[in-house]
């Protein structure tokens, strides 16, 4: 008599016990526009460390971010995967963007609130990109979005202070509106 020899497939399957809806977790970018976006890595100047010295950040796309209502312009990058925040600041044109000592593909510059780590801390940071190509593309675009903010600044300036002979208008009219009611 010959022996059957039975096969057995175990296919485990398992309904999970809750389920777990995907969640949209949102960036705080809706709002914005992206005027420019590159793949770099940051760097920060550690003084705490003994000795001071350059740490990591993280590696990500850094973007140049214009609000739509209030055209503010901030730098946020994000690291690659977990997503997580490694710079967050507002552009301001008192910032000042300078070449890294022995490359010619990195930036550095200051900023006087960094929302990365959660609370605003003045950071010394350093941008290295791929290239100089893309160095100095970043470079180009950073110094547009500070002179819009200039731009910005001055329009602002020219609607808060009127002119001598809008002073002078307005004072005539306030004249004539008073002698009327006399």
């Amino acid at each position: 008599m010959a022996a059957v020899e039975t096969v057995e497939v175990h296919d485990p399957h398992y309904e999970p016990i809750i389920s777990l809806p995907e969640q949209v977790t949102p960036t705080l970018e809706e709002d914005e526009d992206i005027l420019f976006k590159m793949r770099a890595k940051l760097f920060r100047w550690a003084r705490e460390s003994d000795p001071p010295e350059w740490k990591e950040r993280g590696t990500g796309d850094v973007k140049l971010l214009k609000h739509r209502e209030n055209s503010k312009i901030r730098l946020v990058m994000r690291r690659d995967k977990t997503y997580k925040t490694c710079a967050n600041h507002y552009l301001d044109t008192s910032m000042e963007l300078v070449p890294n000592c022995g490359s010619e593909r990195a930036w550095v510059w200051t900023t006087f609130a960094d929302f990365a780590e959660g609370e605003a801390r003045e950071e010394l940071l350093a941008i290295r990109f791929l290239n100089s190509t893309n160095a100095n593309e970043f470079k180009e675009k950073f110094c547009e979005c500070q002179q819009m903010l200039k731009d910005q600044k001055a329009k602002e300036s020219e609607i808060k202070t009127p002119t001598n002979n809008e002073e002078k208008s307005s004072k005539e009219s306030e004249e004539s509106s008073s002698t009327e009611k006399k």
